[in-house]
C-alpha cells in the first residue's frame, strides 16, 4: 500500500506517524510546504520520500490525505486530479465539510472523495507536535461523497479504524451542524470568556493571577491557532450563528433566574446540566471515558509525590496519571490521581489510607 500526505502539520503528521507505527510495510510520500518539515519527517522516518511539488509520484497512492486549510485544499484537488489512479481515495482531515465536499462534486472527484475529521488535536501546532497516538480513542468523522462505492467506504473505514481511532459515517450536512455544537461554539464561548476577563481585569491583574482550575480548563482551547479558527467560523457560519442563537437564550435564561433569584429553577439548570455532562464517561465508546481517580493532601516538600508513588509500587498499584490541583474550589485534594480501573483506585484509597495520608475518593 502507498498512502501520501499534502500537508505534515499537526494531524497530517500525527495521521503518518500512526500509520507508520501500524503498518511498518505501507510506503509514505508526501508534499508540504515547508521544506525542513518534509527533511525532518524523512530523517525521524515517518515518511519514504518527500514531494517537492504535487506530480505524478502520487499517482500511486491507495490513499492520499488533504491536511493543509480549506482554501489552499481546493487548489490541491484541482492539482491532484490528473494524478489519481482507478479505485485512489482522496480524503481530508478539515473541521468543515460542506465547502471541500462542493469542490470535490465540481471537479467530478464523487467516486474517489471521503471527507474525514478526526475529532483530536492540541492547542499546539506543526509537525513538531504531532504524535503516533493522537488519534487513538478519538471519534474520527467520515463523510463519503455520494457515488462512494459501499465496498470503499469498508475498507477505508477499516483502515482508520486500525489506527486506533473510531470511524463516524456522517452525510456533509450532519457533520458541520454536529461540529457546531461541539466544537466550534465552545471556542466561541473559550474565546469570548478570555476577552471579557482581560477587558475586566483591573491594573492588579487579580483575575489574571488566579485563574487555573476550571477557567483554564475551559479556556485552554482558546491557544489554538486564531487563522484556523477564522477559516472555520467563515466555512461553517450558518451553522454555527444557528447554535449561537440558542446559547445565547440558553444565557438569558440563567441571567433571568439569578437575576431574579429563583432557586429552583438554577438548581433545575445546574442538575439537568450535571446529569447529562455526566452520563458522557459511561458510554461503551468513546473518547471520553469513565475516570477512576481520587483526591489527597500531602505536605508541600520535596520528594512528597515520589512517597506517594513509591507506597502505590509497593502496593502493586500502576498509576495512570497523577497530577497537582491548583484549584480547590471544585476539587478536594492538593493531589490528583487517576487509575486503570476501579478497582486499583479502590485499593489506592485503602493503601494510602493506612499510610495515614488524608484521601478523598471521588
Amino acid at each position: 500500500m502507498n498512502v501520501g500526505f499534502i500537508g505534515l502539520g499537526l494531524i497530517g503528521g500525527s495521521i503518518a506517524k500512526a500509520i507508520r507505527r501500524v503498518h511498518p510495510d505501507v510506503r509514505i510520500l508526501a508534499y508540504n510546504r515547508s521544506a525542513s518539515v518534509l527533511n525532518d519527517a524523512l530523517v525521524d522516518g515517518t515518511i519514504d520520500e518527500a514531494c517537492w511539488e504535487i506530480s505524478g509520484a502520487f499517482s500511486s497512492c491507495d490513499y492520499i490525505f488533504l491536511c493543509t486549510p480549506v482554501v489552499t485544499m481546493i487548489r490541491q484537488m484541482k492539482a491532484l486530479k490528473p494524478f489519481l489512479k482507478f479505485g485512489a481515495v482522496l480524503t481530508d482531515v478539515g473541521s468543515t465539510k460542506g465547502t471541500v465536499h462542493r469542490a470535490a462534486r465540481e471537479l467530478g472527484l464523487g467516486e474517489s472523495f471521503i471527507g474525514g475529521h478526526p475529532m483530536a488535536g492540541s492547542e499546539k501546532t506543526g509537525y513538531e507536535n504531532s504524535s503516533d497516538r493522537l488519534l487513538e480513542n478519538s471519534w474520527y468523522i467520515l463523510t463519503p461523497g455520494e457515488n462512494v462505492a459501499i465496498e470503499r467506504l469498508s475498507a477505508f473505514s477499516e483502515f482508520i479504524a486500525s489506527l486506533g481511532a473510531l470511524p463516524l459515517i456522517l452525510s456533509p450536512d450532519e457533520h458541520d451542524f454536529v461540529t457546531a455544537a461541539i466544537s466550534h461554539v465552545p471556542h466561541v464561548v473559550s474565546a469570548s470568556l478570555v476577552n471579557m476577563v482581560k477587558e475586566l481585569d483591573g491594573p492588579e491583574e487579580y483575575m489574571r493571577t488566579i485563574a487555573a482550575g476550571g477557567f483554564k480548563d475551559i479556556t485552554r482551547i482558546s491557544s489554538s491557532s486564531p487563522q484556523m479558527w477564522q477559516e472555520i467560523c467563515m466555512a461553517n457560519s450558518e451553522n454555527i450563528c444557528i447554535v449561537l442563537d440558542r446559547f445565547i437564550r440558553k444565557l438569558t435564561d440563567f441571567r433571568f433566574a439569578i437575576r431574579n433569584e429563583n432557586p429552583d429553577r438554577l438548581i433545575r439548570y445546574f442538575s439537568e446540566c450535571k446529569d447529562y455532562r455526566d452520563s458522557f464517561s459511561e458510554q461503551a465508546t468513546g473518547p471520553i471515558k469513565r475516570t477512576f481517580r481520587l483526591y489527597m493532601d500531602i505536605i508541600d516538600e520535596a520528594g512528597s509525590i515520589a512517597e506517594v508513588a513509591a507506597v502505590l509500587a509497593r502496593g502493586n498499584i500502576s498509576i495512570r496519571n497523577i497530577g497537582i490541583v491548583h484549584n480547590r474550589t471544585y476539587e478536594k485534594g492538593v493531589l490528583r490521581i487517576e487509575f486503570y480501573d476501579e478497582q486499583a483506585c479502590a485499593d489506592a484509597v485503602v493503601l494510602l489510607r493506612e499510610n495515614h495520608y488524608r484521601v478523598y475518593d471521588d
